[in-house]
């Protein structure tokens, strides 16, 4: 059957890293939507979340560039500042682009945090694709600081 659209999304998600083989072949370690936060307050203190960002395409029958846009929603519902990156369709149906960036993302807050999506082939409209979460669980540990010690001797 041929191919009448595109692009098409293959991929969306976080992981550790990426390993790129001498044949070219992509290697996704430790795929990841969740971390935990330790800290020794209450209250989450600001954290930079350090992963990769990962969002693969087939082009299907689009032969042009494109803008991807990812935007961070917090747990609160607010839009935080989008990315946006080109992405080359060009070869094969079956063939793609897309975006691998290692990122440190700042976290001000536990929670579930999704990152939206959104593709824009040159001259047209961007639309969603995709929402990937990011869960980000505070653990409040006991104090970093020994106790006190009693002072004096034995009674």
């Amino acid at each position: 059957m041929p191919v009448s659209g595109g692009p098409y999304l293959s991929a969306a998600f976080f992981c550790e890293r990426v390993l790129q083989e001498k044949d070219g072949v992509l290697s996704f370690i430790r795929v990841i939507d969740r971390w935990n936060v330790v800290g020794p307050t209450q209250t989450m203190n600001p954290t930079i979340i350090q992963g990769t960002i990962v969002v693969l395409f087939k082009s299907g029958i689009l032969r042009a560039s494109a803008q991807v846009t990812i935007t961070p929603v917090s747990p609160n519902g607010e839009r935080l500042q989008p990315i946006t990156l080109p992405v080359l369709f060009e070869g094969d149906d079956e063939r793609g682009g897309g975006i691998i960036l290692p990122m440190g993302f700042p976290v001000k807050e536990p929670g579930l945090y999704w990152f939206e999506v959104a593709l824009a082939a040159q001259g047209g409209q961007s639309s969603v694709v995709a929402q990937i979460p990011m869960r980000i669980v505070y653990l409040q540990t006991g104090s970093l600081m020994p106790p006190a010690m009693p002072t004096g001797g034995p009674q």
